[in-house]
């Protein structure tokens, strides 16, 4: 993964260098190898690079030999080795960035509709003077975009967007879509006037100050019922993810996976060893010290199992409140879980030897596992529930508050335009996992993998998201994805032939909720009363205070009190991490990470 920046003016001078290097330093810990910008007449690029593909070379931002083209890439081009095969061009590098600009040289912008991968790119036409930007199908690697004086301002991350540009305010508009779900769906951010580039989409910036999307990209329909038996689905989908991870791979460097002892990640590493058998597989896993020990014997298990060089780090509460503030910084947003943090000290510890690391996310995603797929039906008709029944309904799903609490705290219903559309699907299955797919895994789980990750400098790639094995999946009938009323057996079955079967058949278990109140050293309640009670507090004075302080005042000890508070202390610190100072916490400790040593046989 890398940092890309840009900004495109519409007055006829040329954007400042100084002004694309301020952008890209905010991008550093993407690219701690190389930076650097180009400016043209009415555009310029910012590029900060984590070299993985031919180190050595590939230098961004990118010119085609004939001059037209200029390109910045964030991300990894899978096919890139294949696309050279099939373009006549004076190839210098052995790079997938060049692949890219020798695609557009000779095709234009529909080109980018044959990469494979995972991908942000920003490429300006100086032709015709139209910037495109593109976001890969997924959404695995994120691009936003803003509205400044003179012209519009893009980047991987908000943060380099705020760093130039008059200074923005919050998305109020966009409170009630976090309050329900810990995250604000694209292309919306809690910053206003800063929007997503949707997943599958890209943007076309004209010299005349417009900016349009254009969707390239959409999962397929299910097969009808009857094409595919269940021997037929296993084989296509274990090969779908062989072919998977082999593109995965496509590095110069270290390359290790995260290993939670599940079947998803197990089965990555699986093919990572068919594929590499040069040298053991470097795992990592980790765990918070609230959870129960057999989360971390798992990983560990497994990894005996399968032979991996394996390490692992179980983290501490001390000095939470510290590092909270810093990885809110990297997340711009509220820190949606503790767990957050955890995967941020997997990065560090992951960084001593390796540069890139495979993650099975995506599995639960496609192939079932998640809870809230037993209430897809349920929650397909909770619009009929009575009030009660919808918020118990709104509760299992995670909401922290339910719409009536939402009303309250925001004084208002939502906005009619930021209500979220029903997605399509042939059942209450299909549609849960088109939903996850939409917003679920762009707008949380790869945003806050991207973050995390990219905080301890390295690039993360979660193959099981290849856009093949997406479409695979979704081309599946629900007959074939659910057997007996089980949503894992077809990952299951497709893993039997790699994965150790103790690892495969071990009972499955929710991944445990960390109990907010015992991992605040003062409690959470103390802590929420300092936050979120003092007269400066932002939440307090943007909702209703007297919910507010009821919430903070009450008795209720529960796990969804808890969740509750999470929720609105997160939204303070974010208030605080980008708007102004810290607020007074306990006496910072240091954080305490203690790393295990390698447990490869």
């Amino acid at each position: 993964m890398s940092g890309i920046a840009g900004l495109r003016t519409f007055s006829g001078a040329a954007p400042a260098a100084d002004t694309l290097r301020t952008m890209s330093r905010t991008l550093q810990h993407r690219g701690p190898d190389e930076s650097s910008v180009w400016v043209g007449p009415d555009v310029g690029l910012a590029h900060a690079r984590l070299a993985v593909l031919d180190t050595e070379h590939s230098h961004q931002p990118m010119h085609s030999p004939d001059g037209r083209w200029v390109v910045a890439l964030d991300g990894a081009i899978a096919n890139h080795a294949s696309l050279r095969t099939q373009l006549d061009h004076p190839f210098r590098t052995h790079g997938d960035t060049e692949a890219v600009v020798a695609g557009l040289a000779l095709e234009g912008i529909s080109f980018v509709e044959r990469l494979h991968g995972q991908f942000a790119i920003a490429a300006h036409d100086l032709r015709t003077g139209v910037t495109h930007l593109v976001r890969d199908r997924l959404g695995v690697l994120p691009l936003y975009y803003r509205h400044v004086p003179g012209g519009i301002a893009f980047a991987s991350e908000v943060k380099a967007l705020l760093a130039i540009g008059p200074p923005v305010d919050v998305d109020l508009r966009s409170l009630d879509a976090y309050l329900a779900t810990r995250t604000v769906p694209a292309p919306d951010t809690l910053f206003a006037g800063v929007k997503k580039v949707l997943p599958g989409h890209r943007a076309a910036i004209t010299p005349r100050g417009h900016l349009e999307q254009t969707c390239w990209w959409t999962p397929p329909e299910s097969d009808p019922e009857g094409i595919w038996t269940a021997g037929d689905a296993i084989e296509a989908v274990g090969d779908g993810v062989r072919e998977a991870v082999r593109a995965a791979l496509v590095a110069d460097v270290p390359v290790g996976v995260h290993l939670t002892g599940g079947v998803d990640s197990a089965l990555v590493a699986a093919e990572v060893q068919q594929l590499r058998r040069d040298a053991p597989l470097p795992s990592f896993a980790v765990g918070l010290d609230v959870h129960p020990p057999d989360q971390l014997a798992r990983a560990r298990r497994a990894a005996a199992l399968m032979g991996t060089d394996h390490h692992e780090v179980r983290l501490r509460a001390d000095g939470f409140e510290d590092l909270w503030h810093r990885l809110t910084w990297h997340r711009e947003a509220p820190i949606s879980d503790p767990c957050d943090v955890a995967q941020f000290g997997l990065a560090q510890d992951a960084g001593r030897s390796v540069r890139v690391v495979l993650s099975g996310e995506g599995g639960d995603e496609l192939f079932g596992g998640l809870p809230h797929r037993r209430l897809s039906r349920l929650a397909a008709h909770a619009s009929l529930l009575p009030s009660r029944v919808r918020a118990s309904v709104e509760r299992h799903l995670g909401a922290p508050f339910a719409a009536a609490e939402r009303q309250r705290l925001l004084g208002t219903a939502p906005p009619p335009e930021r209500r979220v559309v029903p997605t399509p699907g042939a059942d209450a299955y299909d549609r849960q996992v088109r939903d996850d797919v939409r917003h679920l895994l762009p707008d949380h789980l790869l945003e806050r993998g991207d973050r995390m990750w990219t905080a301890g400098s390295l690039a993360w790639r979660p193959p099981l998201l290849d856009h093949r094995l997406v479409e695979l999946a979704f081309r599946l009938p629900t007959s074939v994805r659910v057997r007996s009323g089980s949503t894992r057996w077809l990952l299951e079955e497709a893993a039997r032939p790699l994965v150790p079967e103790e690892v495969i058949d071990q009972p499955r278990t929710e991944v445990p909720r960390v109990p907010l109140d015992t991992w605040f050293r003062g409690g959470l309640h103390e802590t929420a009363h300092e936050w979120l009670a003092a007269p400066g507090s932002w939440v307090s004075h943007a909702l209703d205070p007297a919910a507010v302080r009821a919430l903070v005042e009450s008795p209720a000890r529960g796990v969804h009190e808890d969740l509750q508070l999470w929720t609105l202390l997160s939204l303070e610190m974010w208030h605080h991490a980008f708007f102004g100072a810290a607020p007074v916490v306990p006496r910072p400790r240091a954080t305490v990470v203690e790393a295990a040593p390698s447990t490869r046989p």
